[in-house]
């Protein structure tokens, strides 16, 4: 896949395995913020294919806090407790 996008990239990363931004960041070599926007891209393309885009959202370490507005996110902060101490959400593609 030398000439797939980095959307496909992305996409065949998730086929295989689950994986958090900062390991997508890492095996497919762009910046962990350019991640998120590129997962939102390739769920909307999924949306009418056999395969789903499934989200374990991020949690808070501390309180256990994962009611996040937005899971496909990394926040700095927990609402709950306020605490800095936040996994990462993981992601991953089923189905096909």
């Amino acid at each position: 896949m030398d000439d797939a996008t980095t959307r496909e990239r992305l996409a065949a990363a998730l086929r295989e395995a689950p994986a958090t931004a900062s390991d997508l960041s890492r095996d497919v070599g762009v910046p962990q913020s350019a991640v998120y926007g590129h997962l939102r891209h390739v769920a909307r393309s999924l949306d009418g294919t056999d395969e789903e885009f499934l989200v374990a959202p991020p949690e808070c370490r501390d309180c256990g806090f994962s009611d996040f507005d937005d899971p496909v996110n990394d926040p700095s902060r927990c609402p709950a407790c306020r605490s800095e101490r936040i996994a990462e959400p993981t992601f991953t593609i089923r189905g096909g």
